[in-house]
């Protein structure tokens, strides 16, 4: 029986780190060879990598910094007090 998308789903982020045995990936790499959703998310997962490893930091614009801040004290507020 063929396997279908969710069957891979489990086995992407040990493809992408290259632990599996050639033959499975072989078989994944035909499954995505064929499917476009399985490549969107695999080149999706890829690209996700690739930004994390490069660790640039990246400005916040002023207002959406400022709203995180306000919402991160807000629950620190509602989950420890208010502190003086």
């Amino acid at each position: 029986m063929a396997k279908k998308c969710k069957d891979y789903v489990s086995e992407l982020n040990d493809y992408l780190d290259g632990e599996l045995a050639p033959e499975l990936c072989q078989e994944i790499e035909k499954h995505v060879g064929k499917c476009e959703n399985c490549r969107i998310m695999i080149n999706s997962m890829k690209q996700t990598v690739e930004l994390v490893c490069e660790g640039k930091p990246t400005q916040l614009p002023q207002e959406l910094q400022v709203r995180l801040n306000q919402a991160l004290k807000k629950r620190w507020d509602a989950k420890f007090g208010k502190q003086k």
